[in-house]
């Protein structure tokens, strides 16, 4: 070997080696794989809203409100005495989300369903926000207005 390229391998080996040793001291004991191009930049997808709803901000461990999601219709009842006791509160079309974030629908009224539903929302529409992983949305029973929240059963 050179006499004159042995001073500059080892300069560059000892950066290489250093280089090595404070990546390995970087703090973290997990490592995650590194996001592919294609993964970084693909756009988040809407939320998938159908399944099954229960009410979090109920007063009550026994009455509260549930809701249960398909792709084109929302119904909400009224559940009493721990879930032995079931009433249709509402019953609905629904639109899912075609973007990921906040997202509010307005749900016309089947009144094919509501109709002889004692306890049932009479109004022809129902105004829904879902935003945070809840959905919102105002109740309404003798006289008393009340903002329900639903989260994921």
């Amino acid at each position: 070997m050179n006499r004159n390229r042995a001073p500059k391998v080892a300069v560059v080996l000892s950066i290489a080696l250093l280089g090595f040793g404070l990546a390995g001291c970087s703090g973290s004991t997990t490592s995650t794989p590194p996001e592919s191009a294609s993964e970084a930049a693909a756009p988040a997808a809407p939320a998938d809203l159908t399944g099954e709803w229960v009410q979090s901000n109920s007063k009550s461990e026994d009455s509260y409100q549930a809701a249960t999601i398909t792709a084109d219709t929302i119904e909400i009842n009224w559940v009493a005495d721990g879930g032995d006791t079931v009433s249709l509160y509402w019953a609905g079309s629904y639109e899912a989300p075609t973007s990921e974030g906040s997202f509010t629908w307005e749900s016309a009224n089947d009144t094919s369903k509501t109709g002889s539903a004692m306890l049932a929302s009479g109004d022809p529409t129902k105004g829904f926000t879902y935003e945070n992983d809840t959905i919102s949305y105002q109740a309404s029973a003798l006289g008393t207005t009340t903002k329900i929240e639903l989260k994921r059963k």
